[in-house]
């Protein structure tokens, strides 16, 4: 029997080679990022946009003139051909040039003039694609930086920032001032769920060739061996994150490395980031209200360090990145590799919580119609999702738009991040897109799941709450539980930490 060679799936990409469909959906793409921008700066005062409410932010004016500025960058000087309408200030949006600790220190553009600035690049854009062709769209593994890539960049752009921005609310003390409802409870078989999924072994294509907008350290599409595993069905709740605290998890050195014991002993981690014990109950603060910890949710807030230790403690480990991708991507009926877990269709409120729809992850086991062939749930969406795998390129990387944007990251200082948080624009979101950050971070939406070798035993394979911690079999010894758009001519930071 002939094996079946792994492959990208391309039809729903073409669906949007034609100009004017192309020319509609940028449109739709850019007043929608520009809505949910004005939507994170026009509910606070001038006081509070200028303020620097965490040394890890940028104030959130230096955010609003910045989307401004790489925009005017991109598409009225490098595409429109147009001169420059402000050079003065394009070396106080500079991300390189000034770190965010930097920022409140410099002539910034007050609030009134950021959104003047915003608004009339944004006028001028919009002229502009009415007049653009598109003739440049490509499938091509590393595309030019041409009309195609320079819109769909500068879409992704603002909706990044968009999602820093929601950070920084939740890290604002004050009164709240962003509401939204919460998700719907968990579908009626999310507690009969098995706690792991298995995914077979063998080839698949990871990475893109075909996407349009995909940035360069997603290409190019590459074959990859991936041994059997087993996969967390959903991400780890706070219920089990909890009881790996109960249980002492924060104060056993055995379940972390040693640069994890180092930081967890230097930062005083005891609990993820806005948990506080009230008596007998966790709370946590989210977006300015207090709350009693969901033990349902997905756990948000934990950094690699703390995702590691978790998974040691439950006798599993992080999976790989090409792991994940596998799991989220791989169809074994048709050895096509999808554009996201549910097939090729975008996402849709039935898929995925993404676009800040909602201030928070949906209960584990959500989403059932946005599952994976593998049976895993939420794999985009919710939280971002903690992988083992340093950042680095795929065989083949060409930098572009150049080597600034991601090549300068790739190393074993930054852990990939993959699957997009509650806060991630559907524009921005595929089942390809890498995410990458310091292992110490938590400020940012993520979490975690856990997985184990298809040969490792010592752990049950069989149905069990979503929100408990994994029973452990009776033959387990029970003293060890076996990861800005640059501009033209200068830089900026891209990923969620910069």
């Amino acid at each position: 029997m002939t094996a079946v060679q792994p492959r990208e799936t391309q039809a729903e990409q073409e669906t949007i080679a034609d100009p004017q469909a192309l020319r509609e959906q940028v449109a739709r793409d850019l007043i929608g990022a520009r809505q949910r921008t004005s939507l994170l700066t026009d509910c606070v005062d001038s006081d509070e946009l200028i303020r620097q409410h965490s040394p890890l932010m940028s104030p959130l004016v230096w955010d609003l003139a910045h989307i401004a500025n790489q925009e005017e960058l991109w598409l009225l000087r490098e595409v429109g051909g147009r001169e420059s309408l402000h050079p003065e200030i394009d070396p106080l949006y500079d991300a390189f040039e000034h770190p965010r600790s930097e920022r409140p220190s410099l002539p910034l553009l007050a609030p009134g003039e950021a959104r003047a600035y915003g608004h009339e690049v944004r006028g001028r854009v919009l002229d502009l694609l009415d007049r653009t062709t598109f003739s440049d769209f490509t499938f091509a593994a590393t595309p030019q930086v041409g009309d195609t890539f320079a819109f769909g960049m500068v879409v992704q752009h603002e909706v990044q920032h968009d999602e820093t921005m929601l950070i920084t609310h939740q890290i604002r003390s004050g009164a709240p001032v962003l509401a939204a409802p919460r998700p719907g409870p968990a579908p009626a078989d999310a507690f009969r769920l098995p706690g792991e999924v298995f995914v077979p072994g063998g080839p698949f294509t990871m990475g893109t060739s075909t996407e349009p907008w995909a940035l360069d350290n997603e290409r190019p599409a590459h074959p990859v061996d991936v041994a059997p595993f087993y996969l967390d069905t959903t991400p780890v709740t706070c219920g089990a994150f909890a009881e790996f605290i109960a249980d002492g998890g924060y104060g056993d050195p055995r379940w972390w490395t040693a640069d994890g014991w180092e930081h967890r002993q230097r930062a005083g981690l005891s609990a993820p980031l806005y948990w506080s014990r009230n008596g007998d109950q966790w709370t946590r603060r989210v977006f300015g209200r207090t709350e009693p910890v969901v033990p349902e949710e997905p756990v948000v807030h934990v950094c690699w360090y703390e995702a590691d230790a978790y998974a040691r403690w439950a006798g599993r480990r992080l999976p790989t990145e090409a792991e994940w991708e596998k799991a989220a991507r791989f169809d074994p009926a048709t050895g096509l590799t999808r554009r996201y877990p549910w097939g090729n269709a975008e996402p849709d409120a039935e898929l995925a919580n993404l676009g800040q729809e909602f201030l928070r992850p949906a209960p584990a086991g959500s989403y059932p119609a946005g599952a994976a062939p593998s049976g895993a749930r939420q794999l985009v969406g919710d939280v971002w999702e903690w992988t083992s795998s340093d950042f680095g390129p795929y065989p083949g990387f060409v930098a572009w738009p150049y080597r600034e944007y991601s090549e300068v990251f790739f190393g074993p200082e930054y852990k990939v991040l993959r699957g997009g948080s509650f806060a991630v624009s559907p524009a921005a979101s595929r089942a390809t897109f890498r995410n990458w950050d310091y292992p110490i971070r938590r400020q940012i939406f993520s979490g975690f799941r856990t997985a184990r070798s298809a040969a490792e035993s010592g752990l049950c394979a069989g149905t069990w709450p979503t929100s408990g911690r994994r029973r452990r079999c009776a033959r387990s010894s029970s003293s060890r539980r076996t990861a800005c758009t640059p501009s033209p001519g200068r830089r900026a930071g891209s990923g969620t930490g910069r």
